[in-house]
């Protein structure tokens, strides 16, 4: 059926709708000061495994020769359990009208009894999409925040009565409570990444999202101050790990120590290290793509593709661009909520 408006009509309704009051812009994130010492606890998660950098190979833990000694010959075999794909999940409805796929759901980081079911602390990863002029109900977050980074397409995010332009490198941080509005702008599906973290109880959420232009984001600096032979000209740590901060603690992550963007240049590799039980760190593939190294095994990850490396303290991981483009992920990192 179809509706005829006259003229008359259409001039009204544009009446009402200029004395209604435009939503002001959205607030977006301030540069972050640089954070230099690896000993900060915002970002140090534990003696010897996750910090920016170390002083020297021999700080790295490996596994003596004999690795039965530590029982992780079975987990070795299991390396696949710990990946996930958003295009080997069945699609649900976000928010009322998203289709989103998970990539890692809650499980256990020790022993996933499902492929990609390995998440302690945070609820999922997933990839959503937002068909062309399509918008989402008036939704809330409930004791969990969300964070989004947008791959693809053009849209607008409403939320508290500010408004904040969607397109591909923008992140946004949603806090609880606050009630928001997708919709897309475009003529191409609007896509991105979520992670969605549970609010621990008594936390102090925002009253306003967060956005950040990742092309705007701070920069990270090597832990050491002094010229560290081990760490490539402008890279921030590992090797060769360029980083750029979305969101930190202090922007009001709740359960989740940071969001980064991390790129790798051609023909380079990050630092391999493990990491101890209470720290997960995942890195999702954005961009080109590359050797994931966990433990003693090679894997080709792509596009849409995530993993959790096994925080037994024993498993090394990084990941090795052997093309020649960079190459670009998104990570997060989690622990148990601070007291």
């Amino acid at each position: 059926m179809r509706i005829y408006l006259s003229a008359t009509t259409m001039l009204a309704a544009g009446f009402l709708a200029a004395m209604l009051p435009s939503p002001a812009p959205a607030q977006y994130k301030a540069p972050a000061a640089p954070i230099q010492s690896s000993n900060d606890p915002n970002y140090n998660h534990g003696k010897g495994g996750g910090i920016n950098s170390y002083s020297t190979p021999a700080a790295i833990r490996y596994v003596p020769g004999d690795r039965k000694v530590l029982s992780t010959e079975v987990q070795d075999r299991r390396i696949d359990m710990f990946m996930g794909d958003w295009r080997e999940s069945m699609p649900r409805i976000m928010h009322g009208s998203m289709v989103a796929r998970d990539i890692l759901t809650k499980g256990d980081d020790f022993d996933p009894r499902e492929k990609a079911a390995v998440l302690q602390y945070i609820n999922f990863e997933s990839y959503a999409t937002l068909a062309p002029g399509a918008s989402t109900p008036t939704d809330h977050l409930t004791q969990q925040q969300e964070v989004y980074y947008v791959v693809g397409g053009t849209g607008t995010l409403l939320a508290g009565g500010a408004l904040a332009q969607l397109h591909k490198d923008i992140a946004v941080l949603m806090p609880a409570n606050l009630p928001f509005t997708f919709s897309n702008t475009g003529t191409d599906p609007l896509t991105m990444y979520v992670l969605n973290e549970p609010v621990p109880e008594g936390f102090k959420v925002g009253n306003q999202m967060l956005v950040i232009d990742e092309q705007e984001a701070h920069v990270r600096t090597p832990a050491a101050n002094e010229p560290d032979p081990y760490i490539l000209p402008g890279a921030s740590g590992h090797w060769a790990h360029r980083v750029r901060e979305l969101f930190a603690k202090r922007d009001g992550l709740a359960t989740m120590g940071s969001v980064l963007i991390v790129e790798l240049m051609p023909m380079t590799m990050g630092e391999p290290h493990s990491h101890n039980p209470g720290q997960e760190e995942i890195w999702t593939q954005l961009y080109g793509t590359s050797l994931a190294f966990e433990s003693w095994q090679l894997r080709l990850q792509t596009p849409g593709m995530a993993y959790l490396i096994r925080p037994d303290g024993v498993s090394t991981h990084s990941n090795i661009n052997v093309g020649d483009t960079t190459i670009k992920f998104l990570y997060n990192v989690e622990g148990p909520p601070m007291p």
